[in-house]
Order: structure tokens, then C-alpha cells, then sequence
């Protein structure tokens, strides 16, 4: 029977191996359904906002035509960011040091050059368009641009990222095709398939 020392020796090797498979396993799937909730009730705010007592359903077209209106959907969009990324984060490294895992290493920043480079350059594509007054494809340009940062970071995350980004970038292309129903599609690509994808991985992987 291995004594003590050598069985930790052991787990070392393990957790350094798992460091350089370059796999990032500290994502946490809790962090997935939270950000989720949060897009849902970014969403329910903009329904109010914009359409309450009306269903946005029956609205095929809507201009903003009042810039107190658009800044109150940009703080929306930002603090549903915000929260969602200090929630990752917490998560991430609560997990991680469960895990006895290095949680800033070679793949973590990998991962986060993944996700910069098309996140970045789709934030300040959609902010040209927000500049521009072209509102109406700014929903879908947020869809698209997050799908394919998943999809070209989901070489380092679960197998199920690249499901979620295929499922993003389809619900982009929709969104554009289908023009006033922006936030439905919003509401289902950060909100319900946020929490049906963070309930799987927290299911297979935390639990």
C-alpha cells in the first residue's frame, strides 16, 4: 500500500498533467445558469422599457427614437456583463481551488485571448452601429459575435461551449432575418440557453 507522501505525490502529477492538457476545468457551471438569470432579468427590464403594456411579440418594428431610452439599455446590457463576469470569475476560482488547481496558467490565458479578440472587436462594432443609429442589427451582431468567441475559445472549454456557440451564432442569423424581435431572441440566447447549457455542465462536471 502507497504511503501517504507518495499518494500526494501522485495527485500532484495528476493536477500538473490536467494543467497541460489544456483544458480550462475550472468553469463552473452555476456561473453559467447565473448569467442566464441575470440576462432574463436584463430582459425583463428592456420589455418594460420598451413594450410594457404591449407584447413584444406583436411589435415587428421599433425605432428608439429617445437617447434616455437607448442609455438606459446600454447600462442594462453593461451591468448584465459586469455581473455575469464577476460571477464566472468568483466561481471559476472557488472551483478551482477545490480542484487544487492553478487558476491563472498557461490555458487560462489562452482562453481569455480566445475570447478578447472577437468580443472586443465585436463591442466596438456595435458601438459604431449604436453611433450610427442602426439599432436593428445591434441584437443580432451581440448573438454572432459572442457565438463565434465561444466558438473560438471552445477548444480549451467543455465540448458543450461549442454546442452553446453553434446555437449563438444560428440565433444571430435568425434575429437578423427577423428584424423588431431582437429582444425575444436576446432574452433566449443569454438568457434560457444560458441556463439550460450552465445546468448541464453543473450537472456533469460540478456534481
Amino acid at each position: 500500500m502507497k504511503e501517504f507522501s507518495e499518494v500526494e505525490k501522485d495527485l500532484a502529477a495528476v493536477r500538473q498533467a490536467l494543467d497541460r492538457s489544456g483544458k480550462f476545468l475550472s468553469l463552473h457551471g452555476l456561473s453559467g445558469v447565473l448569467a442566464g438569470v441575470y440576462a432574463l432579468a436584463g430582459a425583463t427590464y428592456a420589455y418594460f422599457l420598451l413594450y410594457y403594456p404591449n407584447s413584444p411579440i406583436g411589435f415587428r418594428f421599433y425605432f428608439i427614437n429617445e437617447k434616455s431610452v437607448l442609455y438606459q439599455l446600454i447600462f442594462c446590457a453593461v451591468a448584465v456583463l459586469a455581473l455575469s463576469l464577476a460571477t464566472g470569475f468568483w466561481f471559476s476560482k472557488r472551483k478551482a481551488k477545490s480542484l487544487n488547481l492553478t487558476f491563472w496558467n498557461e490555458t487560462s490565458r489562452q482562453l481569455l485571448i480566445k475570447l478578447s479578440v472577437p468580443l472586443l472587436s465585436g463591442g466596438i462594432f456595435i458601438l459604431v452601429l449604436v453611433l450610427r443609429g442602426y439599432y436593428g442589427i445591434v441584437a443580432p451582431a451581440f448573438l454572432l459575435f459572442y457565438g463565434l468567441a465561444l466558438f473560438n475559445a471552445s477548444g480549451n472549454l467543455y465540448k458543450e461551449v461549442q454546442v452553446l456557440a453553434f446555437c449563438e451564432i444560428l440565433l444571430g442569423i435568425l434575429c437578423a432575418l427577423w428584424p423588431g424581435f431582437g429582444l425575444i431572441f436576446w432574452a433566449i440566447g443569454f438568457g434560457v440557453l444560458h441556463v439550460l447549457y450552465g445546468a448541464l455542465v453543473h450537472r456533469k462536471y460540478d456534481v
